[in-house]
């Protein structure tokens, strides 16, 4: 089985296991370092966005607001004033862009189950912000790469997910659970793809990432 799958974030196929549990088996890019599931476990579209559904995300909702704060504080402290953003992954309740645009920025929209307006994948922006969002990705390399296309130089790209630890941990890890999550990505993975595409990296906390396009 491991011959027939590429990783889907560097497309290498030295993968082997990682883990399993009842529901899900779980592999490891040598190469990237991107833990996956194979496409065989991914939900169908329309169980996925049933799952999304069942989210209850507030642009009101203090604690939200809190949440969003811990990459919204450092990634404006990167922009110029009144910069254009895309909130990529913003859900039916765009909280985030809500925030950016209360403090001055302009933030277009995009969703693939929620608002799905192509024209802001054809864009050019000051930063972009995906919130998580790159644990869903069921074809990573593309997605990301396009993102990336999408900013001028000197642009931020601001990620929040969940970093993978280690396997010990990963095997007690209750954000491998959502059915919707088939993708994570450890502080190595980040810095290969950092690498790959130029980009200087910041990782911040335990779940902020922050990369700039230099080139």
């Amino acid at each position: 089985m491991l011959d027939e799958i590429h990783c889907p974030l560097c497309m290498g196929v030295e993968v082997t296991p990682y883990s399993s549990d009842r529901r899900r088996f779980y592999l490891c890019c040598a190469t990237c370092w991107l833990v996956f599931v194979p496409p065989k476990w991914h939900l169908s579209r329309s169980a996925e966005k049933a799952e999304y559904e069942l989210h209850q995300n507030k642009t009101d909702d203090p604690a939200y607001r809190k949440f969003l704060s811990r990459l919204m504080g450092p990634l404006v402290a990167r922009l110029a004033a009144g910069a254009h953003g895309l909130d990529f992954g913003c859900g039916p309740g765009p909280a985030l862009a809500h925030m950016l645009r209360e403090d001055g920025f302009h933030v277009s929209l995009y969703d693939s189950f929620f608002m799905c307006d192509e024209r802001t994948l054809h864009g050019s922006y000051d930063f972009i912000c995906a919130t998580e969002v790159v644990e869903h990705l069921h074809h990573p390399a593309q997605e990301l790469e396009h993102l990336w296309s999408l900013l001028r130089p000197g642009g931020w790209m601001g990620v929040m997910t969940k970093l993978v630890r280690n396997r010990a941990a990963f095997s007690r890890w209750h954000y491998k659970n959502d059915p919707t999550h088939v993708c994570f990505f450890s502080a190595n993975a980040w810095r290969w793809w950092a690498q790959d595409h130029g980009a200087s990296l910041e990782i911040i906390g335990t779940d902020v990432i922050l990369l700039q396009r230099v080139r």
